[in-house]
């Protein structure tokens, strides 16, 4: 159905039925669910989709964008899932004093905090990141600024070098618990947490840490690892930080996306197309294997898809994701410009098909995060990558991989929950081991 302006987010979701059952049954008996399972599983129930923003009738972006606690991109859909994780808590409990009220026990500390919020994410973030470039660059750039203040430090204190060896080592038992079906991921999990271990071992061994600009140090020792490996570390390196670096948090809000500027000159065009979009030339799109993939945005979900141009009909209704294409286009159409010094509205106006292309190139410049570069029309193209990126701006955990084309994740894993969310120690859950209480 549809819903009313006055709806903020609306959120489907579906049990884990055997964890479920099984910390049911558990409860019931007055014992707590088994760490192996909450190790292999780390949710009851797993989200299936959170909507918000209008979709369906929901309340606009603009209602809520001045509540200082839902001001932040997500802010309120976040919030929303770690709700549903504490009602699933209350639920087992509910359900187990039913089966059984003289014996029925109540979730330790250690369970609830173990036992996360799942999730089942598809292809509808990838055509978001391309949509919204803006939003994008803001988050990719609130982190490498993030990245950079860290690495700038001249020294490290005895506590902050204490806590960032006491993260690394919860970071490598965060990975070595990570139960996933995929083998590949497996296997760049256990690469990752052994390359860890022995980089570790070279920082003590080297007291890496005492010396100037230790953060530095430690970020360059870590180029021979695996990208896996690299990531991790740069997630472990600011974690500890938050002082210096989560203020960074409110620039990650972005009011507008691209606009047009119709007064540049075609000259001026062809000169920011030379400087950042270069990229995009290196894609041979008379290869009918560069031009395959098409997005379209499913009927019956109103989800986006994706088809094969050669075998699927429906190209006609294509997302303009081919950003590539539409750059390597607009060069043409440039070059044939006799007249340098027209201006962009006066292009435009013979060439209206190039108005989404000649917009991003405007702003490459001031945005320099916000193009994904590379060909998202490819057969080579693997959208998983897109979601696990922007996956990891949530605090996404257990990445595991169902295909290509989508991924099951874990949320709130090792997150305070309704019980313990005013502790002095609730901002402090990056990493999640079972059993950390």
């Amino acid at each position: 159905g549809r819903f009313q302006p006055t709806d903020i987010i609306i959120s489907r979701a579906n049990k884990s039925v055997r964890m479920f059952e099984h910390v049911v049954g558990r409860l019931a008996g007055g014992r707590q669910p088994d760490e192996a399972m909450v190790r292999r599983v780390g949710y009851l129930m797993r989200t299936t989709a959170v909507y918000g923003n209008g979709k369906f009738g929901l309340a606009d972006r603009c209602r809520i964008a001045d509540r200082r606690r839902l001001s932040g991109p997500f802010q309120a859909e976040l919030l929303t899932v770690w709700l549903i994780r504490g009602f699933s808590h209350d639920l087992v409990e509910h359900l187990a004093r039913a089966q059984s009220p003289e014996t029925a026990g109540r979730l330790g500390q250690a369970a609830r905090r173990s036992l996360g919020i799942g999730n089942a994410t598809g292809l509808g973030m990838a055509p978001f990141v391309v949509g919204h470039p803006v939003l994008f660059n803001n988050w990719i750039t609130a982190r490498e600024t993030a990245l950079a203040l860290v690495r700038a430090k001249a020294a490290a204190t005895e506590a902050e070098a204490g806590a960032f060896l006491s993260v690394l080592e919860r970071a490598i038992r965060h990975v070595r618990e990570l139960e996933v079906e995929d083998p590949q991921q497996t296997t760049q999990n256990k690469n990752a947490a052994d390359e860890l271990v022995e980089l570790k071992s070279r920082i003590c061994e080297r007291r890496v840490l005492r010396g100037r600009l230790p953060w530095e140090q430690v970020f360059q020792s870590s180029s021979a690892l695996s990208m896996e490996g690299q990531e991790l570390l740069v997630s472990v390196l600011l974690e500890p930080q938050g002082a210096l670096i989560d203020g960074l948090g409110l620039s990650m809000v972005c009011d507008r996306e691209f606009e047009l500027d119709p007064s540049m000159t075609v000259e001026e065009i062809c000169g920011l197309m030379e400087r950042h979009c270069g990229w995009a030339e290196v894609h041979d799109f008379t290869d009918p294997d560069a031009d395959r993939v098409f997005w379209y945005y499913s009927e019956e979900k109103m989800e986006p898809r994706i088809g094969d141009k050669y075998r699927e009909p429906g190209e006609e209704m294509s997302l303009p994701l081919d950003v590539a294409r539409q750059f390597q286009e607009l060069n043409r159409s440039l070059a044939r410009v006799e007249e340098r010094h027209a201006t962009a509205a006066e292009f435009l106006a013979v060439h209206p098909e190039l108005r989404h292309a000649v917009k991003r190139v405007q702003n490459a410049s001031r945005f320099p995060y916000a193009e994904i570069r590379d060909n998202l029309i490819g057969s080579a193209m693997r959208p998983i990558d897109i979601l696990r990126c922007k996956l990891a701006f949530f605090g996404a955990t257990k990445f595991d991989p169902k295909s290509d084309l989508w991924t099951r994740i874990t949320m709130y894993q090792g997150s305070p929950d309704f019980r313990s969310i005013r502790k002095s120690d609730a901002d402090d859950w990056s990493f999640p081991t079972v059993g950390s209480a």
